[in-house]
């Protein structure tokens, strides 16, 4: 069966993949169909603002892993092309909702056209420089093509021979941001959010960074990392024994930083509880995990407690 379905395709813009970068045109354009052609979401303000889960998105982009997504989105965000926010009031649901900022430069058509008509840049970190391949072109062509940028470099030609002399890039390709750099930037300000939360005075070294950077590297956001640390803050600060893992080292290490992080989600999708005396407080004031208040008089009968 062909790969060529009569099912709805991704289309992009090449001017937006040149602007923003391919895995964050894709998604941006699929944000825009659901804010433009459906009716899915909510609209606040006189802005449309929609939402699909982690799974629901990856189901729109079956050729990509869940790491490649969030730091797709991520990225979109940190250009200014998209924004999240949490719209709904309730503390306890923690809901991401997608809207696009049709106001930023990098989605304006002119000032697109201007810059890649002024300037060979690649926009985009994620895709190294496209290297000059030579294609062989349909039966009885006497030449070969070259996949190039769009560099006013010639091509010398020879007709007698199957042969391409490639010349050196009349303008110079613009230096792109390094991904190692991008991660230490990041994994800083999650030290820097360690140090103000757990008071501590951790420094800037390969050993307070290592774990952190390596989080990040794997996928995982800033925004997950502290909220790591806000969980652990809030379950270990008043513990003297336990405040001692409040450290990079600890928080973000392979074996432990997953289940951290989901007890972490459990916790802020309960409204951040505050511990007390060991246990987590409910709104309430009741604990969670402690029968102290338990009225045995409504047990009923045949279960434990109850009264005979």
């Amino acid at each position: 069966m062909s790969l060529l379905m009569p099912s709805r395709p991704i289309v992009i813009n090449p001017d937006l993949a040149y602007s923003i970068g391919l895995n964050e045109a894709i998604a941006l354009q699929q944000v825009n169909y659901w804010l433009k052609e459906t009716t899915s979401g909510l609209e606040r303000d006189g802005v449309r603002w929609i939402y699909n889960t982690n799974e629901q998105w990856l189901e729109q982009f079956p050729f990509w892993s869940e790491s490649t997504l969030k730091r797709t989105f991520t990225r979109l965000k940190n250009l200014g092309v998209l924004k999240v926010e949490q719209l709904n009031k309730s503390q306890r649901d923690m809901t991401n909702y997608y809207t696009i900022n049709y106001e930023s430069e990098l989605l304006d058509e002119v000032k697109v056209t201007k810059s890649k008509s002024s300037k060979c840049t690649l926009p985009s970190g994620q895709n190294e420089p496209m290297e000059e391949v030579k294609v062989e072109l349909s039966i009885g062509s006497k030449r070969a093509d070259v996949i190039r940028s769009n560099c006013t470099d010639v091509l010398t030609e020879n007709t007698t021979e199957n042969t391409t002399d490639i010349k050196t890039p009349s303008c110079p390709v613009a230096s792109q941001p390094d991904r190692d750099v991008l991660i230490t930037d990041q994994a800083k300000q999650v030290l820097v959010h360690l140090n103000q939360v757990t008071n501590s005075r951790y420094q800037v070294s390969t050993t307070s960074l290592q774990n952190i950077r390596a989080r990040i590297g794997e996928g995982f956001t800033v925004e997950e990392l502290t909220l790591v640390v806000d969980y652990c803050n809030a379950k270990w600060g008043n513990d003297l024994k336990m405040s001692d893992y409040l450290r990079p080292q600890t928080l973000f290490q392979p074996s432990k930083f997953p289940g951290y992080l989901k007890s972490a989600n459990n916790w802020a999708k309960a409204g951040r509880p505050a511990r007390v005396n060991g246990e987590w407080a409910r709104e309430d004031g009741v604990f969670r995990s402690s029968f102290q208040n338990t009225d045995y008089s409504k047990v009923p009968n045949g279960f434990r407690g109850a009264n005979s």
